[in-house]
């Protein structure tokens, strides 16, 4: 049966179709370890049951299926107990019924109705369809978190389902849903240890988003599977019988790389799928009882691999004597198999394997008091506690800023005092200094690393020790935001800026007003606009400020400019929504776009697909900017304020933005309509020989008939590198190109850039 196709059953077929649905989940839980709590489960399940009577999802099936479905995936997947079972049966009772959350209090008690209650709040903006709720309503989520962290758990068991049921949706619903997985939900559930969701999320989003490669990538692992197992036999052989030798009690096995990494590498280094070699890695899973014994038995594993196999000596990596920030403890090696490619082997216990997987609903099973890996969880919450408390205007800018350290590789450093700070690769002196404290980091004027004094931009490394050196006289620079990396620091800093600028932004907001009232104009965002757009400034706030500090000034040009503008414009609104400022819309901060559509905008249907039309008349479109895709990319719609749709890339790092941000405006699109030529770069590198430039030029022109509009080749020693701009008619042109030119004697590599 198709995944869009609804299978149609008799009451008493759903109905046993349910029972055994629960009882799934009720077995499961349980043969957990939890305490045995069956009696309320099963009364959440009955009460669930039905408050949805007779109401059904959109592919058809009964809507209980889908809170059964939560609920066995927040059980046997994360790991949690009969509470937060209970709240995952009973999770959409209260948005979608007559009942309340005192009604859950006065039946389930309340812990049960504080989690229902928690997911209640979190249901629509980013989780929903308005755009301007989805800042305010991610707060309530991280707030939330802080609170009792079961509830985002069970929200990423909701949201993991929903992925799994998304065929039945619309294409534009689709892309809104994988996109805001892919932007948040995925590097969410990676800060909180959720690997095996993290990795089935960024899967599912990659799956709608670019269909053809998904099918492709896992067609082509499927064919290499054997040849691949046979790899992996040869390479874990001698290791297994050595651990055998010790009288190790383990299990070992090959982790395959997720179709959207492999993905990720093949796009990044611009290969194909022949050529990404660490396609597996090896992970030991060994038991042992007593936790003290784990990290000398990692350790004498390390020994015994390195005794068969050439060690990487870059790649080791240490993560059971400093955990990562998520609780993750492994120890990590690369060694040279004997076909010649690197293996990564990862050594882990049963218990690090468990935590690995589920994150820190696992802490809980292990927990004796206060865990350091709670403790890490602790210190993370009150990093998004302090972002929170300086909440950005601008959903998008927020959500940018949350997603800093969501997905961040991380550095360990030590205070003077031998302290540990953990934060994001890349981080400078200046996000110690807003880490210990937004006072020290506002006063910073420099830096110790290992007793040497360094400037703020200094990029740390992993054992470093750093001591800030700050002075009084010092304070907050704008240019400071471009060489710091972390949430909390850039939002401290934008705090700290704006302390600074208050005083001259009032001014500049009471010159404004009276300026407006002296010249009969309007008080409203039309003129806001009109006036930004006039000095070729981003903002409003910006705008005020250099009123207030006289860097611009309203004079009568300006005051002649908006009568006349209102006269004009009077009955016209959509001018609003067409000026551009330093590139971006002033209302939404969408790229700038090139300017291709037509004048006249007919209203769009999200529900439909958007055919593309491109001829001599001119286009119902415009290619976005900031990543220019043609015909037969995986792309998407943006509808902009002046209702034109926008094409985007589905890999554009602005369009998966919109998609969190604006997924009410995203549009699926059909490029059938679209005729012509477009701009390409491809990168050509290649062992350098006489003639085959000339070889190269003769087949781009001659045999296959494209326009080259620039190139510029250099060669250095026997290597030579080589950028090519052409005109094409859509992105199967640029494949078979790059084929072609990947046969030409010499040529190692040719790829498209964008």
């Amino acid at each position: 049966m198709s995944e869009n196709a609804v299978k149609k059953f008799t009451a008493p077929e759903e109905d046993a179709m349910i029972a055994e649905a629960f009882q799934d989940v009720l077995n499961g839980y349980l043969r957990s370890k939890h305490r045995k709590k069956a009696e309320i489960i099963e009364r959440a399940f009955r009460f669930a049951k039905s408050a949805h009577e007779g109401i059904r999802r959109r592919s058809g099936e009964p809507y209980i299926l889908h809170p059964i479905a939560v609920a066995k995936i927040a059980s046997q997947e994360i790991g949690l107990g009969s509470t937060s079972i209970c709240a995952a049966l009973l999770h959409d009772v209260v948005e979608d019924t007559d009942y309340t959350v005192d009604d859950i209090r006065q039946h389930f008690g309340p812990k049960i109705a504080q989690l229902v209650e928690g997911l209640t709040k979190i249901s629509g903006g980013i989780f929903g369809d308005k755009a301007s709720a989805q800042a305010e309503n991610f707060r309530k989520l991280l707030l939330t978190m802080s609170e009792d962290i079961r509830v985002v758990l069970i929200k990423m068991a909701d949201r993991l389902h929903n992925m799994r049921t998304l065929g039945s949706m619309a294409p534009n619903k689709q892309y809104k849903i994988a996109g805001e997985t892919l932007y948040i939900y995925a590097p969410l559930a990676h800060r909180l240890g959720l690997f095996a969701i993290k990795t089935e999320l960024e899967d599912l989003s990659f799956k709608y988003e670019h269909p053809a490669a998904y099918e492709e990538i896992s067609r082509k692992i499927a064919e290499t599977e054997a040849r691949r197992q046979k790899v992996y036999n040869d390479f874990s052989a001698p290791i297994t019988g050595k651990l055998c030798e010790l009288g190790l009690k383990f299990e070992a096995k090959a982790r395959v790389k997720s179709v959207y990494s492999i993905w990720k590498k093949m796009e990044a280094k611009h290969i194909p799928f022949e050529e990404v070699y660490d396609l597996y890695a090896m992970r030991i899973i060994f038991d042992c009882d007593d936790p003290s014994k784990e990290k000398s038995i990692c350790w004498n594993i390390y020994s015994a691999i390195t005794d068969i196999y050439k060690l990487h000596p870059d790649r080791t990596r240490d993560w059971i004597s400093v955990p990562k920030a998520n609780g993750y403890q492994a120890l990590h090696l690369t060694v040279m198999g004997s076909d010649g490619n690197w293996v990564e082997i990862q050594i882990r216990s049963r218990r690090m394997d468990e935590i690995a997987e589920k994150g820190f609903a696992a802490h809980w099973k292990y927990k004796i008091g206060d865990s350091d890996e709670e403790s890490e969880l602790n210190v993370w919450l009150h990093t998004i506690k302090d972002i929170l408390d300086n909440p950005e205007p601008n959903a998008i800018d927020f959500l940018d800023t949350l997603k800093l350290n969501l997905f961040a590789s991380e550095i360990v450093l030590f205070t003077p005092k031998g302290e540990l700070i953990t934060l994001p690769k890349g981080a400078t002196v200046l996000d110690v200094a807003f880490d210990l404290h937004s006072e020290i980091g506002s006063h910073c004027i420099a830096g110790k690393v290992n007793h040497k004094l360094v400037p703020l931009s200094y990029k740390l490394n992993s054992g470093d020790q750093v001591e800030v050196l700050t002075s009084q006289s010092q304070t907050p620079k704008p240019e400071w935001m471009d060489i710091m990396v972390t949430a909390k620091g850039k939002t401290s800093l934008r705090a700290a800026l704006r302390k600074e600028r208050q005083p001259a932004i009032n001014h500049g907001k009471e010159i404004f007003s009276h300026f407006l009232a002296a010249n009969g104009i309007p008080d409203n965002n039309v003129i806001l606009t009109k006036v930004l757009g006039y000095f070729r400034i981003a903002n409003r706030e910006e705008l005020y400020y250099q009123l207030g500090r006289e860097e611009v000034l309203l004079d009568d040009d300006v005051a002649k400019m908006l009568k006349k503008f209102g006269k004009k414009q009077s009955s016209k609104k959509s001018i609003f929504r067409k000026l551009v400022s330093f590139g971006k819309d002033a209302s939404t901060g969408a790229p700038e776009t090139e300017s291709e559509s037509k004048e006249a905008v007919a209203p769009v249907n999200t529900k439909k697909t958007y055919r593309l039309v491109s001829d001599e008349n001119g286009s119902n479109f415009r290619r976005a900017a900031c990543c220019r895709p043609i015909p037969g990319d995986d792309a998407l719609g943006f509808i902009a304020d002046d209702g034109v749709v926008e094409v985007h890339d589905m890999t554009c790092e602005r369009a998966n933005t919109l998609k969190a941000g604006f997924g009410p405006r995203i549009v699926s699109v059909d490029w059938s309509g679209v005729s012509g030529s477009f701009p390409v770069h491809i990168h050509i590198e290649g062992i350098d020989r006489h003639g085959i430039l000339q070889e190269l030029i003769s087949m781009i022109s001659s045999h296959l008939g494209l326009d080259i509009r620039g190139m510029n080749i250099q060669a250095k020693g026997e290597v030579f590198e080589c950028d090519l701009d052409v005109r094409v008619a859509d992105a199967s042109t640029v494949n078979s190109l790059c084929s072609r030119i990947k046969k030409i004697d010499g040529v190692q590599s040719a790829a498209r850039i964008r």
